[in-house]
């Protein structure tokens, strides 16, 4: 009876990947031959079959039992199965490149068979015996049919250049997918923003975030307003079902009544909205930092003086305001374990690398020296409140000098404490790099900084409680961490070192984030 038990138990467990459409007639016959379970085959991963029988649905280890009857698959010739669907920015370059890597890492040959402009399939055979080892199928759509063909059963992983909205999450976990806001139910695969682009005859090189909110709803209609020459502005903007689309609408209106300017020109792709761009001296255009072509970024800017553009590093530490993950959202299903693998692998340093060379920005964390941060330091001189003295900048170079700054950055949603969904993912990544003992023998500051609203005190003591909160959820993360082989301690310095103007919403909340020295 011990085999009966532990299939049941096992039933608890849930995977992908059905063998066929129509359920089979099967009868495992466990290999002492005492216990025999037979039933309709719902699926088989490659390891666990699941089947459907007088006990209700059991989800059985296959390498415990035999299999007789027409439903039973080959286990020698199994081939392991994904389906994904959604961002064309994602599956049309980075997941392939990674698929690519990943073969050549398992021994595997990778193929690519094109059925139309929105479907393609990767085939990964061994390269010793040609046999087909597994297949990914891709769906190029957009983020709001992939969230449905999920939830329609009709894809196994969503490639989303946003999160998951609420009733997304809702009709989710009622359809037993999960919670999809959980952190093993989604993973940022990569970092990519969202950039001002224009053509490269136009002369305008700045603008300022509430500038450019203006233009993309129409309170700002033309290039004067802008120093620029006495021409109407032709808004260029991502299909509004994409993520990109989506993301630009959340992050530039601010959940304000007033969306997005309706004249706009819309397209269905990055690579087509820059092209437009780059044709039209009088476009201004919201992309993709991947994707920009032949267009110019405009630097974003503030009234105090700052300015920046979506550099890799800016982008990696989030210092850059517009930032757009990259999400892969994962039901919870067992997948098979060639998906595992592959899963596992996009978070592997190789894996990180292959990220960076298809264009996109990777999550390995940097190390930057004091000498490198010049600017900074000199930004905190000179935008120093009078309620910050010149004590206080004297103890936060002094704290920091012997130290570098990880490009781990830990930021917070609009007006909540909650942390965004970057800062989430580089929870998961600072945890596991403890767990793994990459820091032994290291002393690890988690630095807090606030915006300058509000008396310099109490934002000292706001920022210290964010870098404490920050420090609690990877230590919660890093459940195998011993804390004892290295040194884990706080510091806070308030509005002392602003990055952005806090003339904005997005340069408040530049500002509001915990940052990770080590030594």
């Amino acid at each position: 009876m011990t085999f009966v038990r532990a299939a049941i138990v096992a039933a608890l467990f849930l995977f992908g990947g059905a063998l066929c459409a129509l359920a089979q007639d099967v009868t495992l016959t466990s290999r002492d031959g005492e216990v025999e379970i037979s039933g309709d085959l719902l699926g088989f991963d490659g390891e666990f079959y699941r089947v459907d029988t007088i006990y209700g649905e059991l989800t059985v280890d296959g390498s415990g039992v035999l299999c007789a009857g027409p439903g039973c698959p080959s286990l020698s010739d199994y081939v392991a199965e994904l389906r994904l669907s959604g961002a064309p920015t994602i599956g049309r370059v980075l997941m392939p490149a990674l698929i690519e890597a990943f073969a050549l890492k398992s021994g595997l040959e990778a193929s690519r068979h094109t059925e139309d402009d929105r479907r393609t399939v990767y085939t990964l055979t061994d390269r010793d015996s040609g046999a087909v080892r597994g297949r990914f199928f891709f769906h190029l759509t957009n983020t709001d049919e992939a969230f449905a063909d999920l939830l329609a059963d009709e894809a196994d992983v969503v490639m989303s250049l946003r999160e998951a909205r609420p009733d997304e999450v809702r009709r989710g976990r009622d359809s037993g997918l999960g919670d999809l806001t959980d952190a093993r139910r989604s993973r940022v695969l990569a970092l990519d923003a969202l950039v001002p682009l224009v053509a490269a005859e136009n002369n305008v090189t700045t603008i300022t975030t509430p500038q450019l909110a203006q233009v993309l709803t129409g309170e700002i209609d033309n290039w004067a307003e802008l120093g620029g020459p006495d021409a109407p502005i032709a808004v260029h903007l991502h299909d509004p079902r994409s993520g990109l689309g989506q993301a630009t609408e959340d992050q530039m209106t601010g959940g304000r009544a007033a969306g997005l300017l309706p004249g706009a020109i819309r397209h269905g792709d990055g690579v087509e909205l820059a092209a437009a761009v780059a044709r039209d001296p009088f476009a201004l255009g919201v992309g993709s930092r991947s994707e920009k072509g032949l267009t110019f970024e405009l630097a974003l800017k503030g009234a105090c003086g700052f300015s920046m553009r979506a550099t890799r590093r800016a982008v990696k530490t989030e210092d850059y305001p517009l930032s757009a993950p990259m999400f892969l959202y994962l039901p919870a299903r067992r997948f098979p374990k060639l998906v595992r693998e592959f899963l596992s692998f996009t978070r592997d340093p190789a894996a990180q690398l292959v990220v960076r060379r298809a264009g996109f920005v990777d999550q390995l964390p940097e190390e930057i020296e004091i000498d490198a941060q010049g600017d900074r330091f000199a930004n905190a001189v000179m935008r120093a409140g009078d309620e910050i003295s010149l004590e206080e900048l004297q103890r936060m170079v002094r704290t920091l000098a012997p130290l570098k700054r990880l490009s781990t950055t830990f930021r917070f949603q609009p007006g909540s404490v909650r942390l965004d969904a970057q800062s989430r993912s580089n929870v998961a990544q600072l945890a596991r790099a403890l767990e793994s003992g990459y820091y032994d023998g290291r002393r690890l500051v988690f630095v807090g900084f606030s915006d300058g609203e509000g008396s310099a005190e109490i934002n000292q003591q706001i920022a210290l409680r964010r870098a404490t909160a920050v420090r609690d959820a990877v230590l919660r993360r890093a459940e195998t961490l011993n804390t004892s082989r290295l040194q884990l301690d706080l510091e806070a310095f308030g509005e002392a070192m602003p990055m952005a103007c806090d003339d904005s919403e997005w340069g408040r909340r530049a500002n509001r984030r915990v940052e990770i020295w080590v030594r």
